[in-house]
Parts: C-alpha cells; structure tokens; sequence
C-alpha cells in the first residue's frame, strides 16, 4: 500500500469549474479502492466550508509567519479523505477560486498557490503533525506546480516522489518577475531552464521540469504538445522530457453516468434495450419545444437526427465555427439542443437563431446537470468541434449513452471515438464520426453524410451498440497510475 496526496485546486462535488474537479474526486476514489492510503488535498475555500456538513481541525502549523490550520472532511459515500489548507486571507473568498465576480483573477493568485504548494509540501514530509508522510505527491495543472519545485529544495531524506499531470497546457499560471522573490524561490530558478518563460515567471514549468514523472490525460494528446501547433511554447521542453511523459485516458463514473438506472431520464436503458432510448428524445424534443412526430412535422422534414450540445462557449470549443455553420446546418432535416455559457457574444448570437430557428434548435444557457444527462441520452448524435481537447469527457459519456459522437480529430478524442470507415463498421469498432479539418463546411458535409448512416438503422444501432460496450471506467485507468507510482 502507498501513501499517496493528490494535490488539485478542485474537487468534485465540493467545488468545480472544469473537468480537473472530476478526476480529482475520482481518480482519488478508485485508487482508495484499490487499496491505497490517500489524501486529496484541497483549499479550504469558503465555498467549500459552506458546502460540506461536517469538518474537523487536525493540526496547526505555522508557515511564513501565518498560522495555517488543517481540516478534515469525507466525500461520501466512497469516504474519501479531504484534508483543507486553511488560510482565510487566500481562501476565504466566495464563488470562483480563481477570479473574482467581475471575471478578472484575484491579484494575488499567485501568492495563494504558491502558499498553497509550501504547504502541500509540509504535509507530505510529515512535518505538520498528521503522523502520515506520502510515498507519492500527485499534482494538477499550475496551480501546483511548485510543489515539485519546493520538494526539489529540501534537504530532507526519504523525500516523496512526484508525479505532474497536465490537464490542459493553454493554462500556464504566469505571473510577474518579481514572484520568485515574493515566494522565497532562490534566483538561479530564473532561468529557461527552470521557472523563467518569455520574462514571465511560470508555475507550470515547475512541474514540468522538476516533477519525477509528467502525465497528460490523453495518448494522443501527450503527443500533441510536444509539437509546436499545441505545445503553447513549452513544446521543447517536453520534447526533452518525452520519456518521462505518459497518456493515461481519464475515466467515467459509471455510477454518475449509466442510462441503465440514471434518474434524471424519463426513460432508462441499456444496450440490450436500445429501443427504449427513442423515449428520452421524445422528452426532450417536449422539453425544448421542438417538433417532435406527436406534433405535425413540417413537410419538407422527415424523422430528424437530433444533435446535442453540452459544452463551454469558447474559443478552444469551437463555438465560433458552429455558429458559423448553423444557417446551413439547419437546412438539413435535423435539429439541434444545445446547453452551454461563456461568451457573451457568443450565447447571444445563440439565443438569437434559436429564436429565428424555433422549433428546431433549442439553446439553455448555464449548466443544468440534469438537462446535460437528458441531453446526451436523448441526442442521437453528439456534437464535439473543439480547436484542441486534452481528454474530454461528454464524449465518454455519448458513447457510454448510446448517442453517437461527431469530433475533430484531436487529442483524446482521437484515442475514444472511432471512426466509420467500411473496415471499422465490419470489424464493428466503430463507435462514432470525426472530421479533420476545423471548418463550417466540413462539418456542413460531414453531418450530412451521417444522416445517410442515420436512415440505416440496423446499422446505426451497431454503432451505438459499439459504443456503449467500451470499457472508459476509473478503475482501468487508475491501475495505469498506479502502475506508473511503482516504477518511481
């Protein structure tokens, strides 16, 4: 058994902004499973503290003159153990952990993760009173980049390994020149070599060159950012450290996501009852207000292919591209259900051709996590044009739905989805679409193209029968760092 903290500034369900919330509730929780002693390790936010039932102190220690305090919480019903840094003057600030309710960052951001990572380190060598020393520390993106950096500095022995998984490149964690004295870093750290990056004092970077292993949650996306199109400047670097770098695929909560007893459908399913899928696109064609066959279809409209959207409205996304696509997408015979927020811009350039499109093409703004499972057990297409995707997971959850993906073939949903090609539906692996270029035409063509598979159904149900048979669980992918923690 080892000890192992696994260091993340989100944690789902306790407080989230993106996917990196849900591997670090999950990932955590399947490797308590397979018998290891974890910690996850979190700020004491106060949305958390209003969040949770029940906490208890554990220690107290002192660090840069600041009295910092430990909780303790459990995420039920696994039980998985949450310990709290608890420092006010960083973390005592509602909503968001990184910006402020005007959108723009805390100024101090730094200084709150670089506190964060000193104090992260202190746990893990035991040194704060816990009685429990980790035999690895599993860091997330920049906000923890440092904690391999301070690690590095110590001179104490039997120090924990580390491990440094990239969950998304584009965020960095730059700041000023002047954080490196501010954090009591020593000035030979500022350098390309270690944490200086175009002027700019990088988080990340402590991480990447200092952590003992580097993952990134995708095969195909650990390739990716060794090359200059997606390695956001820092692509030599992992070139230099490709031996070190590994893809693991990130998994699924199949208790969360399995339309067999999910209670947010009005009808459940499984591969093996597929016909009773057609129930949720009913539901939600009522729902959303759309055309559905107890409602009189116009003429020129045969049964049609509904797509769904669950996804940020941003650049990375793609959602510029769909909205260029939209006026001539929408002349075929399909409709669109889209839920999202972002870009102002973009939701009201949304909000206006659902109202032109009434009937068929719905938009919600926000997240609504009930919508997003009807949604995606509904839809029969899903549609995914992202610029980049580290991983992914609504694509994960399309195929464990039976509702075939559209994407651009990049990251991981390159390694998840398999294309249509007369091979892949003979062998039947295929499990859904992709196109190569990021253009409105492309994706014009190529739904049209999978409305010819669509009227195939026999065929169509292989496909999601494909689909719904892939094994993406936790516990597959949390053997794989496992696995990768025993080599260190």
């Amino acid at each position: 058994m080892m000890n192992i903290l696994f260091a993340s500034s989100e944690v789902y369900p306790l407080i989230q902004t993106g996917g990196l919330a849900d591997v670090s509730y999950s990932l955590p929780r399947v490797l308590k499973i397979l018998h290891q002693s974890v910690r996850v390790l979190l700020p004491a936010y106060e949305t958390v503290l209003k969040a949770i039932d029940h906490y208890r102190p554990l220690t107290s220690f002192s660090l840069n003159d600041k009295t910092v305090q430990v909780f303790e919480t459990e995420i039920p019903p696994s039980r998985l153990k949450v310990w709290l840094i608890n420092y006010p003057d960083y973390f005592k600030r509602s909503g968001n952990p990184y910006i402020d309710e005007k959108g723009q960052d805390w100024p101090d951001n730094a200084m709150r993760f670089g506190f964060f990572c000193q104090a992260a380190v202190l746990v893990a060598m035991n040194q704060v009173g816990l009685k429990w020393q980790a035999d690895i520390v599993h860091c997330n993106d920049w906000q923890t980049g440092l904690i391999p950096v301070y690690l590095t500095l110590t001179h104490e022995k039997n120090k924990p390994k580390t491990v440094f998984t990239i969950h998304n490149l584009a965020y960095q964690g730059l700041f000023p020149y002047d954080t490196l004295q501010k954090l009591a870093l020593p000035e030979n750290l500022w350098s390309y070599e270690a944490l200086e990056y175009y002027g700019q004092f990088s988080f990340i970077k402590g991480g990447l060159v200092f952590a003992d292993k580097l993952t990134t949650v995708s095969l195909h996306y650990a390739t990716e950012i060794t090359t200059s199109k997606f390695g956001c400047g820092l692509e030599g670097l992992l070139n230099y450290r490709r031996q070190d770098l590994t893809g693991i695929i990130n998994g699924i909560d199949d208790n969360e996501w399995n339309p067999a007893k999910d209670p947010y459908l009005s009808t459940t399913y499984s591969h093996k009852s597929l016909e009773k899928k057609v129930n949720n696109k009913r539901a939600l064609q009522v729902e959303c207000g759309l055309h559905n066959t107890q409602q009189p279809l116009p003429q020129s409209m045969i049964e049609p292919l509904l797509i769904g959207i669950v996804s940020r409205l941003s650049h990375q996304k793609g959602i510029d591209v769909l909205l260029d696509t939209l006026p001539t997408l929408l002349e075929l015979p399909i409709q669109i259900v889209l839920l999202g927020s972002g870009n102002k811009n973009d939701e009201t350039r949304l909000l206006d051709y659902a109202k032109h499109y009434s009937g068929q093409f719905h938009v919600s703004l926000g997240y609504n996590k009930a919508l997003a499972h009807r949604i995606i057990a509904g839809a029969d297409l899903f549609l995914m044009p992202s610029r980049y995707e580290p991983c992914g997971l609504t694509q994960l959850y399309s195929l464990a739905y039976g509702t075939l993906p559209l994407v651009h073939s990049v990251g991981g949903l390159v390694d998840t989805v398999t294309t249509a090609t007369e091979e892949t539906i003979k062998n039947k692996t295929a499990t859904g679409f992709s196109f190569n270029e990021m253009t409105a035409d492309v994706i014009y063509q190529s739904t049209k193209q999978i409305l010819f598979y669509y009227q195939q159904s026999s065929l169509w149900k292989q496909l999601q029968i494909n689909g719904m048979k892939q094994n993406f669980s936790w516990k597959k992918s949390a053997r794989q760092y496992l696995q990768l923690y025993h080599t260190l």
